[in-house]
């Protein structure tokens, strides 16, 4: 049995006010999540380390610096785990020489981007000789794939922090906004609904021509500006139902992180089918659908049910929280980093 309370070194893109940054990120609620369960986290900012450490302000000039930082950090503060997400400036000969300064380290890494991502696929396998356990956003056969040569992989759940998503869209009956959607690009990739590729203007205009008195809050599609922010949160707040859809619904639970700012906000989630997650959620709890029509007919119906959407959202955010909450997410990860949990097991 491990200590109570461990000293973990998180590494990755956390804000230090060089960069403005989304605070719903998972980096940030995994942190909390571990505090919460009562372990010292010193967050490690690697990518404004690197800005910092460049008289250009450019975070490639800073590669060197921040991995010279990053193994004086360790040296200074001998932490228990090395955790590290999305830590793409930090070197596997980094990770191999912090081993040599803190005996005993355990180190991990977690990534919630996709898998259907050759580049990101890449750099997960890019440090896996140097790592003792890795977490993806994926399950099912993907995740097996990369388990492949014996490499121990888990499943990770985008967490919900009622810390961080603290709308309740839910309790309000009358709603500025019937449709929440945000994207990044709308046609670069296309995106796969329903099995067939998008541009994501094309399908926004799609749903608003066949639901004409839709009010819809869309950040990035037809030239708007993006969500932000306060900006972000406070339109999750005052948005009914939330469109959640990622480049593709075929590969097992994945899904942007996304899912967790909207159920935790209490928008009803509509969520394609496809991506399994029927299996942790009902029908009364998550807008599934399988085809456009359907779609767009239980967009229809609960955008004029108010209570039947209020009911749906307060029913998802509670499954939502009580499955994926930060701590129980982050006391999963600890189980298995220090070898109390199988990295196979799904406690979800």
């Amino acid at each position: 049995m491990h200590k109570s309370s461990l000293t973990i070194i998180h590494v990755g893109p956390f804000m230090t006010g060089l960069r403005v940054g989304p605070r719903h990120s998972v980096q940030i609620k995994l942190s909390n999540g571990l505090i919460r369960r009562g372990h010292l986290v010193l967050n490690f900012a690697e990518r404004d380390v690197a800005r910092a450490a460049s008289p250009f302000g450019n975070r490639k000039f800073g590669r060197r610096a921040v991995n010279k930082a990053l193994m004086a950090f360790c040296r200074q503060h001998c932490p228990d785990i090395l955790l590290m997400g999305h830590a793409d400036m930090i070197e596997p000969d980094t990770l191999a020489a912090i081993r040599d300064i803190v005996p005993g380290v355990r180190i991990a890494q977690w990534n919630v981007d996709p898998l259907f991502e050759p580049d990101n696929v890449q750099r997960i396998r890019r440090k896996l000789a140097v790592v003792d356990k890795t977490f993806i956003s994926t399950a099912g056969e993907p995740l097996e794939r990369m388990r492949a040569g014996g490499h121990a992989m888990s499943f990770l759940p985008n967490p919900v922090d009622f810390s961080v998503e603290t709308g309740r869209a839910d309790l309000i009956r009358t709603l500025p906004n019937d449709l929440f959607y945000a994207c990044g690009h709308p046609s670069r990739p296309l995106r796969e609904i329903c099995g067939r590729e998008w541009n994501m203007d094309e399908f926004i205009g799609l749903i608003g021509a066949r639901l004409p008195s839709l009010r819809m809050a869309l950040g990035g599609i037809e030239g708007r500006p993006h969500f932000s922010g306060a900006q972000y949160q406070k339109t999750l707040e005052t948005s009914a139902i939330g469109l959640n859809l990622s480049r593709r619904a075929d590969y097992y639970l994945y899904t942007s992180d996304r899912i967790a700012h909207l159920a935790g906000n209490g928008c009803v989630v509509a969520i394609e089918r496809a991506t399994g997650y029927t299996d942790y959620f009902s029908e009364e709890e998550m807008l599934f659908f399988s085809s456009i029509d359907e779609l767009v007919e239980k967009l229809a119906h609960l955008s004029a049910e108010p209570e039947v959407r209020m009911r749906t959202g307060s029913a998802g955010r509670a499954r939502y929280a009580e499955r994926f909450n930060e701590q129980a997410v982050a006391q999963f990860m600890i189980d298995v980093i220090m070898d109390e949990c199988a990295p196979e097991t799904m406690p979800w």
